[in-house]
């Protein structure tokens, strides 16, 4: 049964993945991306057994979303219910076809080695936030294992401390719940096997997205990161 799970939501996520490139490269003539990347990883998370709940009221704009981090499975889960761009490191974008579909989606590439392109990083994601895209950033830098939370850094937050006029920081809890230990992508693991286990798991995957009430505006950046990771770690209750 695992083997037949496995194969069957890999042709559905082939399946969505060219439609969605087609419907892409026949709309990007026109100037405009037609919700293509949302529209993807929504279909592309219901084909790997995501089953998507939203608690809280996401803002739609002008809102940099602070979330933890388990899994590869949040951008499906927080893509496809929003509209928004993410942060990742830049390592990412010469990943083969995740670089592209990430570029494709907005993704706003950081290199958290070097200092002099810092300024300029923070720059690109203020300009993306004062461009009306909600942007989503995943404070912790690694992904976890769905029982604790590693530090947020504070340095990633300076794009919002002190924080663009009318711009707000809204907290995001990724739960989930039992499943975590399983799914979680951790410390060395390659996306493959890990890809593997969550193809061949059977039932409807679980993931609940609790859009927390936003931060009050800071011009702190330790003090936000330390709010944010607060309001996270409650909602959750670890």
């Amino acid at each position: 049964m695992e083997r037949l799970r496995t194969i069957a939501r890999t042709a559905l996520a082939l399946f969505v993945l060219g439609f969605c490139l087609a419907g892409y490269a026949l709309s990007r003539p026109f100037g405009k991306r037609f919700g293509w990347p949302r529209f993807f990883l929504q279909w592309f998370g219901e084909a790997m057994g995501l089953d998507v709940h939203v608690e809280g009221r996401p803002l739609g704009r002008d809102v940099l979303y602070v979330a933890n981090h388990v899994s590869w499975l949040d951008i499906l889960a927080l893509g496809g219910a929003t509209p928004t761009y993410f942060v990742s490191k830049d390592d990412v974008s010469g990943w083969p076809l995740v670089g592209m579909l990430a570029r494709i989606g907005g993704t706003i590439f950081i290199d958290r080695e070097s200092r002099r392109a810092a300024r300029g990083q923070v720059d690109q994601l203020g300009a993306a936030l004062l461009g009306h895209h909600p942007v989503t950033l995943f404070p912790e830098g690694t992904t976890g294992d769905g029982r604790s939370l590693f530090p947020f850094r504070p340095a990633l937050f300076a794009s919002v401390a002190p924080p663009p006029p009318g711009i707000a920081v809204q907290p995001v809890a990724i739960d989930y719940d039992a499943a975590a230990a399983e799914i979680a992508w951790t410390g060395d693991e390659d996306l493959g096997p890990n890809a593997k286990k969550v193809l061949a798991r059977p039932g409807p995957l679980r993931c609940t997205l609790r859009f927390l009430d936003p931060l009050p505006p800071c011009d702190d950046r330790k003090a936000l990161a330390a709010r944010a990771q607060a309001a996270i770690t409650a909602a959750l209750a670890l």
